[in-house]
Formats: C-alpha cells, sequence, structure tokens
C-alpha cells in the first residue's frame, strides 16, 4: 500500500471539507488545518482505513502556523511516505465587499493574512521541512479568477489571490532546478456553490456591479457543487504533468 501525506487548509467545510472527504482513502495520512474539527471527518477516516489528524488552528496567526506545520514534519520519518507528500492551500475569506475606501483596515488585513501570507509562510514551511525527502513534493494553491480578473468591490479578495498565483509562480521557479524540487500549482478551481458564492451574492449592488452575475450563476445552475469542485481539483493534482504550468485552471 502506497504511503502518502495530505496536509489541508481549510478542510472542515465547504470545498475543504469535500477535499478532505474524497482523500481519505487507505494508505493516506491527511493532517486538517481549521478553525475547528469536523466529527464527520474522524468516523469517515476510520471507514475508510486512512489516517486523519485535525489541528484546531486560526490561520491568521500565520507564523505560528507556519512554525507548528515545520516543527510536525521536521519529526516525521520522510521515507514513510513513498507515495508523496502534498500541501494543499485551500482556506481563504472575503473580506467586505465594496469599494476600497469604504473598506475596514483589520478587515483587509485578515484576509490578506488568511488568503496570501498563510499560504506563503505554510509553503516555505513545508518545502524547507521536506527539502531531503526522497519522495515527490507538490504544493498545490486553490486559487480563483478573480486573482486573474480586477472586479470592482473585491480589491481586497482579488489582490490576495493574484499574489498567491505569483509567489507559486516564484517558488516553482526556485524548485525547477532542484534535486526533487517540489512541483507547485496555483489553480484556479472554477464557480463553486460555496457560502463565499453566497456572500457575493448576499453583496451591495451600489459597490459591487458585478452582483447580479454571480445571482445568475446560481440560478442557471452554473454552479459546481463542492464535492464536484473536489473531484476535478483532485484529478488535476493527480495528472502526470502536474507543475508543468505553475499558474493553471481545473478547465484547461
Amino acid at each position: 500500500m502506497t504511503q502518502q501525506l495530505f496536509i489541508l487548509t481549510g478542510a472542515s467545510r465547504g470545498m475543504g471539507l469535500s477535499l478532505a472527504q474524497q482523500l481519505l482513502r487507505p494508505g493516506h495520512t491527511v493532517l486538517g488545518l481549521s478553525r475547528q474539527p469536523n466529527d464527520t471527518l474522524a468516523a469517515a477516516a476510520q471507514a475508510a482505513g486512512a489516517t486523519l489528524l485535525q489541528w484546531p488552528q486560526n490561520l491568521a496567526r500565520t507564523a505560528e502556523a507556519a512554525a507548528r506545520l515545520e516543527q510536525w514534519l521536521a519529526a516525521q520519518d520522510g521515507s514513510a511516505f513513498v507515495g508523496g507528500a502534498t500541501l494543499i492551500n485551500n482556506a481563504g475569506v472575503i473580506p467586505r465587499i465594496g469599494p476600497l475606501d469604504e473598506s475596514d483596515a483589520a478587515d483587509i488585513a485578515h484576509a490578506l493574512r488568511v488568503g496570501l501570507e498563510a499560504p506563503m509562510l505554510l509553503t516555505a514551511a513545508f518545502l524547507r521541512a521536506t527539502h531531503g525527502w526522497a519522495a515527490p513534493r507538490k504544493v498545490l494553491n486553490i486559487s480563483s479568477g478573480l486573482g486573474r480578473r480586477a472586479m470592482a468591490g473585491q480589491a481586497g479578495y482579488c489582490a490576495a489571490k493574484a499574489g498567491m498565483d505569483h509567489f507559486t509562480h516564484c517558488a516553482a521557479l526556485d524548485e525547477a532546478p532542484r534535486p526533487n524540487g517540489a512541483r507547485l500549482v496555483s489553480l484556479a478551481p472554477g464557480v463553486i456553490d460555496t457560502d463565499m458564492q453566497a456572500q457575493l451574492r448576499a453583496g451591495d449592488e451600489a459597490g459591487f456591479p458585478d452582483r447580479a452575475n454571480f445571482i445568475n450563476l446560481k440560478e442557471k445552475g452554473q454552479l459546481s457543487s463542492p464535492a464536484e469542485a473536489a473531484e476535478r481539483i483532485l484529478a488535476y493534482l493527480a495528472r502526470a504533468d502536474f507543475g508543468a504550468n505553475p499558474v493553471a485552471d481545473v478547465r484547461d
């Protein structure tokens, strides 16, 4: 049985929960980082014959989260995970929807910490701690089309995802010449029926002119379910050419 390690942020709800559920397979060790653990995951892991660890972790405490992960990885026997080790940075938040000059400074700072600073620090910690591992290593950052297309009322979220795309590409260039360098991808997952979509549909149209477009996506049934999106993301992760394009779209 091939042993693999998956580290997943935002694993307790939404698409992160669906990713965690689908990763619970025999031989898999799944480490989930979320504000609150999910009791149903524990039962699912036992039924699937998978190993599950759930860390209650506020990802806005970025340095704490990264140090905790690095220390844990340093204590692991990398040779045990012959099938590979993967970090999936999935967690993110949308700050208050509206023009930048009407935004709350603390709200923006929180969104950037969770959506950009935490993935960046966790990626750095993962790469350092697994540098000597012989198994394949991957980093999958869940991005968004809004990281590649500006939208009024969404400066904080767009900035976080654009930053995620760019740091992923930079780190991929760092890893490319190294022996057993990690492969990294910042992946746009498509439009998904999550709490974030509900937030966008509930935005004030005066400060968010694209609100009607998000309402239409829901009404016309054009949103993927979290389970469907997770299945496509994990299929992309398993592709032989994963990492060939560090900034990608799951629909490519």
